[in-house]
């Protein structure tokens, strides 16, 4: 039996170490006796011990053998002598053990000698260098001793060399160096220590960014294993671009798990050094600041919070960071230490400027220590320049779309929008400096912005007689205090525009600035805003229409409103293009209310409004520029009447009846308007027949927006006048194909004002037995008729029962509606 085991164990085998012999620079190794080889094993003996046959085994082999013995009933015998052994108790040969350990050291420091020279000859070929590193490896892997042999033999330097002229050898010297490094320094703080002496962080860095994925791979698992040394974790932080590599490895496709799992071992180990953790947040890994900041003693959180403050974040970052932090920024708020204050503002600050963060920031809490800061006076006030931080970040969440209009702010139950504290935010901006005023007047801005806090703002805003400083800061010279101004006074128009009106009127200075920023290349929402403000100021105020002519504000509107159209634009057009173009044509339109001024009117035939508005209705996408153009227009042809001239004409044959009593009145000689009688042109008599304005305005009948369609309702209704020929008229809308849409509306009734305008225009239309006739015969436009009679408001109802007489659905003398 013995003699088949001996016969499958007959090759010797010396593990780690049989490669070793391949080299040519080994055969200077001492030689492996025969005495060292254990007989069963055929390996070098660790442990070797002697029976009483006097034979020597490896004490493993030998006491596996005894018990082969036993378990298959035969006696325990010698393998090599086949002598029966009477007692299986072993004799260490301590001598021969210590003789194989002295052979084993001399040979393990000649190979790390000879590996050294190997790498550090200079004509060493890549096969030799290769021989070197893995045979470092083998000795690495058979124990610790043998590392502490290579570093002091000084090899690590040597690897390092390696590593850093691995070009000229190619990748895979550089990769098995990386390799050897890596068994070198695992559970290994002393080479751990020397590595962090060298370069070789900073090269293993600058491997991580090569295109091959092994060598990748190989380098981040060396950072892995120098990662766990607290003391080199900074100094890879430090390493210009390794935490950035370490983060992209984790989101890129064409590494291997190992090399994801090595990469975020190392990140989490470099997360224990506070240094990183910044680094970590600027490169995307975000998650480590928020848990300092939250679980982290007061120092770190001061940190934490004040590098939240500076690292630039992505808006999915920010969302994150409000959700995690939030709460604890407003603890940190609340604290008596100023440090732990300081930080949290602006942390908070930084959060803020994301729109969609101001929910998290109110449901934290942050707007009652918020206001604190800005209105505390005493010694334990912030400084200045921390108000502006408080300013700002309340500024970012009043513009946000967080439900802060009911939330308390102070003791009392006071609300941003309640009258103590708007009066607080007006007296604040009259007494502190530009950098804050600016964003106080923001917080304003915010405030006005909503629909359910503008009513309010404006009657605290009177209560407090602030109107007249808020429009002198239009003259402030700082210009983000100018533009926030403007855009302010531009939300409160829409409801206190007679104050605006009369404080413009009184300080001229800032109408013309309002002009000048038009005529300027501003930025465009500034622009826009100076627009809109003006077009919102009362139309019929005749003395700031003046003001403005004053200010030679007519051409300098008409030509803007031609360079918008050309496509001439300026710095950040985009969205506020359409509310500039309204605004500019809001203002404009204000001259055509005033055209009872002799002065007005001769610049609007100048100017050549007629066309211009008409131009205007055809644009398209622009609800508010069609809107204030067909008003325009309106107010424009009620003066075409008075401005047509006529000539003297030969006398008619005279006017007859037709069989409804309709006067029926012969054609007008040629070259004088169907519908004023005389001598019309769309320059100097506003004609919209002359202006070709008929057609358009039919058009937007049939707009989807109410407020357009009344408004061409109502300059269509401007050819229908009482002063006009209704029967000539009624053949132009009818020629125009305006008959059957204002009949629709009629019937439609979308809003109370389109069916009176559409009523007011059918009533005259019924005058003439031309059209009577096939509105008689259409039964839904009498039942829109009767509709608007038994429904309509006052108005509509008068018109509709004049209607009906028209038509003979009720007597001539009903007495429904008999005025008092």
């Amino acid at each position: 039996m013995f003699e088949i085991w001996l016969q499958s164990n007959a090759q010797p085998s010396l593990s780690d170490d049989a490669h070793t012999h391949v080299h040519p620079s080994h055969k200077r190794l001492e030689p492996l006796y025969d005495t060292f080889i254990c007989p069963l094993t055929k390996q070098l003996m660790q442990d070797p011990v002697t029976l009483e046959s006097g034979q020597t085994y490896e004490r493993s082999a030998i006491k596996r053998w005894f018990q082969e013995c036993l378990d298959s009933g035969r006696p325990t015998v010698c393998p090599i002598t086949g002598e029966q052994v009477h007692t299986t108790s072993l004799k260490p040969s301590l001598a021969l053990r210590n003789t194989i350990d002295e052979w084993t050291g001399r040979n393990e420091q000649a190979r790390v000698d000879i590996a050294g020279q190997l790498i550090n000859a200079a004509d060493s070929s890549k096969e030799d260098v290769l021989f070197a590193l893995n045979d470092l490896q083998a000795l690495c892997r058979k124990n610790k001793f043998n590392k502490y042999r290579i570093r002091s033999t000084g090899l690590i330097p040597l690897i390092e060399s390696r590593l850093k002229n691995g070009a000229e050898n190619g990748v895979e010297v550089r990769c098995t160096a990386l390799a050897t490094l890596r068994l070198l320094v695992e559970d290994d703080d002393d080479n751990k220590d020397i590595v962090g002496k060298t370069d070789l962080i900073r090269l293993a860095v600058k491997c991580l960014s090569r295109d091959l994925s092994q060598e990748r791979e190989a380098a981040v698992a060396l950072l892995f294993e120098l990662s766990k040394s607290y003391s080199l974790c900074e100094k890879i932080g430090a390493t210009n671009g390794a935490i950035l590599l370490l983060v992209g490895m984790l989101s890129s496709r064409s590494e291997n798990l190992e090399a994801i799992y090595n990469a975020e071992q190392t990140l989490t180990n470099l997360e224990g050094c506070d240094k990183n953790v910044r680094q970590m947040a600027e490169n995307g890994r975000i998650q480590p600041l928020l848990t300092h900041l939250v679980e982290g003693n007061e120092e770190i959180r001061i940190e934490m919070a004040e590098d939240l403050a500076l690292v630039p974040l992505t808006s999915e970052d920010k969302t994150k960071a409000a959700r995690t932090v939030t709460t604890a920024l407003v603890e940190m708020l609340r604290s008596n230490s100023p440090a732990a204050r300081a930080a949290a503002l602006k942390a908070l600050c930084s959060l803020s400027t994301l729109e969609s963060n101001g929910s998290y920031l109110i449901k934290a809490g942050v707007l009652t220590p918020l206001m604190r800061d800005l209105f505390l006076i005493g010694p334990n006030h912030i400084p200045i320049k921390l108000k502006e931080v408080s300013a700002t970040t309340l500024a970012n969440i009043v513009n946000s779309s967080g439900n802060w209009e009911t939330v308390p702010v102070d003791a009392d139950g006071n609300t941003l929008t309640s009258r103590p504290i708007v009066h607080n935010f007006l007296h604040l901006i009259s007494n502190i400096g530009p950098a804050i005023e600016v964003k106080l007047l923001q917080v304003l801005v915010g405030l006005a912005s909503s629909p359910r806090a503008i009513g309010k703002i404006v009657s605290h805003i009177k209560s407090a007689g602030a109107t007249v400083t808020l429009i002198q800061f239009l003259e402030a010279p700082h210009p983000d205090l100018r533009v926030t101004s403007v855009k302010l006074l531009f939300l409160l128009s829409t409801h206190m525009g007679q104050e605006l009106a009369d404080g413009l009127r009184v300080t001229t200075h800032q109408l013309s600035t309002l002009l000048r920023l038009l005529r300027s290349d501003s930025e465009m929402g500034e622009q826009a805003a100076a627009a809109g403000l003006l077009a919102n100021l009362p139309m019929d105020d005749l003395n700031l229409t003046h003001a403005l002519l004053d200010e030679g504000a007519l051409p300098v509107i008409i030509n803007r409103i031609q360079d918008l159209r050309r496509g001439i634009s300026c710095t950040g057009s985009g969205r506020h293009m359409a509310p500039l173009q309204s605004g500019l044509v809001g203002i404009l339109s204000r001259f055509t209310y005033a055209l009872d001024d002799k002065d007005i009117q001769a610049l609007a035939m100048e100017y050549n409004f007629t066309p211009l508005f008409t131009s205007l209705l055809q644009s398209a996408g622009l609800d508010d520029v069609e809107r204030c153009a067909a008003v325009a227009l309106e107010n424009l042809s009620r003066k075409s009447k008075d401005l047509s001239e006529f000539p003297d004409l030969p006398q008619s044959k005279g006017a007859f009846m037709d069989w409804l009593g309709c006067v029926k009145r012969p054609s007008l000689p040629s070259g004088l308007c169907p519908v004023h009688g005389g001598i019309c042109s769309a320059k100097e008599t506003f004609c919209l027949l002359e202006a070709n304005a008929v057609s358009p305005l039919v058009a937007s009948l049939d707009h989807k927006n109410p407020s357009i369609v009344e408004a061409a309702l109502g300059t269509l209704s401007t050819l229908m006048m009482d002063t006009i020929d209704v029967e000539r008229s009624s053949q132009v809308l009818q020629q125009a194909g305006a008959i059957q849409p204002i009949l629709t509306i009629m019937q439609e009734h979308r809003t109370e004002v389109l069916r009176e305008r559409a009523m007011w225009i059918v009533e005259r239309l019924l005058r003439s037995g031309d059209l009577a006739r096939p509105i008689l015969g259409d039964p839904n436009v009498q039942a829109g008729i009767v509709d608007a009679f038994r429904y309509g408001n006052n108005s509509t109802r008068q018109l509709a029962e004049k209607s009906l007489k028209h038509l003979n659905k009720i007597p001539t003398v009903s007495g429904v509606f008999q005025k008092v």
